[in-house]
């Protein structure tokens, strides 16, 4: 897969870039990322890409001649075929879901706003989706560019050591994940649960499950609306609401002191 990135501040992307699954995905061919520098299509000898807007205000609003001129370089004969995303506040909450559908994509191409925003001709002619990351404002749309990058990439299979990795994460199979431990099996008197070194698998799927289960009824109850439960998974959310306690880590019984 193939993201077209245009920025004003390519160098700021190209660090995290070069690193962990990201750098390893494109050194496997999995994943092909293009920095394209906005200035670099401007026609000034300031290389001018943002002026004042219209109307008055503060700020300064990204130009349009450099985005269509880089975006329509870049992509050639692709324009019209490649979803071009413009990465503003404004835009549709960026979920699991959507990381899904970009994977499925050959080739994306991601704006980053900057300042007070881009003139509405780019909005309007151009992009072809608006993503946010969040309900809060960034500087610019280098750090959401990069979440999207990284949470596609992810879907793709080799990109991680575990292949299964990224089926575990939080809202990958609508549910958050369930904790995780690892050694020291006791650390300052606080215990691994103990089905987890149990060696039952089937016992450890179903206590993972169920944590999984009651940390999104905890803490993000308005996923459990999407999720397509099952009747063992009713049942236990019924016991959890009864009995919180149930299946908490500090009700499994207390692991052995691991043997050196």
């Amino acid at each position: 897969m193939r993201f077209d990135v245009f920025t004003i501040l390519p160098e700021v992307m190209e660090a995290y870039l070069q690193a962990s699954m990201l750098r390893r995905a494109q050194a496997a061919g999995l994943l092909e990322v293009r920095l394209h520098n906005l200035r670099d299509f401007t026609h000034d000898r300031h290389r001018t890409t943002d002026d004042q807007p219209y109307g008055g205000g503060g700020g300064m609003v990204m130009k349009p001649e450099p985005i269509f001129s880089g975006v329509e370089s870049a992509l050639g004969n692709d324009l019209g075929r490649v979803p071009v995303i413009l990465l503003t506040p404004q835009g549709e909450r960026f979920d699991q879901r959507m990381a899904r559908a970009l994977s499925d994509c050959s080739r994306v191409a991601l704006i980053c706003g900057r300042y007070e925003g881009v003139d509405e001709r780019v909005r309007r002619h151009l992009a072809t989706a608006e993503i946010s990351v969040g309900d809060y404002v960034v500087t610019g749309g280098e750090l959401p560019a990069l979440i999207v990058i990284d949470a596609v990439t992810r879907l793709f299979p080799g990109a991680l050591g575990d292949e299964d990795g990224a089926e575990d994460d939080s809202h990958a199979q609508g549910l958050l994940e369930y904790p995780q431990y690892t050694r020291p099996s006791v650390f300052r008197d606080w215990p691994v649960p103990g089905v987890l070194i149990s060696g039952d698998h089937a016992r450890v799927a179903a206590w993972r499950r169920g944590q999984s289960l009651r940390r999104t009824l905890d803490r993000r109850p308005d996923l459990l609306d999407a999720e397509q439960l099952n009747a063992a998974d009713r049942r236990l959310l019924d016991l959890l609401e009864l009995n919180p306690d149930d299946l908490h880590p500090s009700a499994q019984p207390k692991p052995p002191t691991e043997k050196r």
